[in-house]
């Protein structure tokens, strides 16, 4: 299991990954899941995955390598297409390409075909995009009313985004929230786990503005994890209790 989230906002763009992989509670490994592609003055884009690793790296692969234009029959990398949505197409084509390679197999061999994917960035003068690409290659995008995507085990930080997450929150505080999302998760599922990777860019910057791994002594992320704990618990004691408990309780 794991945890990605892209958070996308009036000044720029968030992406954060856990790096945890297992395959049982006696292997565990830690795997980079966030990817960045760049080159000055012309694109930024961030890729993070979930699902079935060895899908997930064959896609990476593809995308490296690239993929045959099916109109000019040139090939087309992240690094070469004209715009986040022929980008998101690629990608889409990619995740096709393996499942026609190792779908059936391994479906016949009883494992799931599994990969999501984010991708999010800005190339020349297009706009700052992020979409949420599924496994059969389709793809959502991220709009103003809904400005963050998730992938792998959303269910744990989806309510702190809910909550507090709209489009002109500011950059920074973008990822502050996004870390007490991530931290919400780490603390629910064993599945997920540090070192955590993050990427922000401000729009209109065509670079990455901040590319950080949180170790699991990063003193940030530990203060931040005791002020939301505390937070909380301050927060439900303010609350007055329910009018309708009985006295003797």
């Amino acid at each position: 299991m794991t945890y990605c989230v892209g958070i996308l906002v009036q000044d720029g763009l968030v992406m954060i990954a856990d790096t945890r992989t297992n395959a049982g509670v006696d292997n565990i490994a830690t795997f980079r899941k966030l990817h960045v592609f760049e080159a000055a003055n012309d694109r930024v884009i961030a890729l993070a995955t979930a699902g079935n690793l060895s899908v997930s790296q064959s896609v990476l692969s593809l995308l490296g390598d690239g993929l045959e234009d099916p109109e000019t029959g040139e090939l087309t990398t992240l690094m070469t297409v004209s715009s986040m949505f022929k980008a998101a197409q690629l990608i889409g084509r990619a995740i096709r390409r393996v499942y026609e390679v190792d779908g059936a197999e391994m479906e016949k061999r009883g494992t799931t075909f599994d990969v999501m994917v984010l991708l999010g960035g800005q190339i020349g003068k297009g706009p700052m995009r992020l979409y949420q690409i599924y496994s059969a290659g389709n793809a959502i995008e991220a709009t103003q009313d809904t400005p963050f995507l998730q992938i792998g085990e959303p269910k744990y930080g989806k309510p702190i985004l809910d909550r507090a997450i709209s489009y002109d929150v500011g950059l920074v505080e973008a990822l502050k929230l996004g870390l007490i999302s991530m931290d919400s998760t780490l603390k629910s599922n064993l599945g997920v786990g540090l070192p955590i990777d993050i990427m922000v860019a401000k729009r209109d910057a065509l670079k990455t503005g901040l590319s950080y791994r949180i170790q699991e002594d990063e003193p940030y992320f530990r203060d931040l994890r005791d002020r939301w704990s505390a937070a909380l618990r301050a927060a439900h004691q303010a609350i007055p209790h329910p009018p309708y408990i009985d006295e003797t309780f």
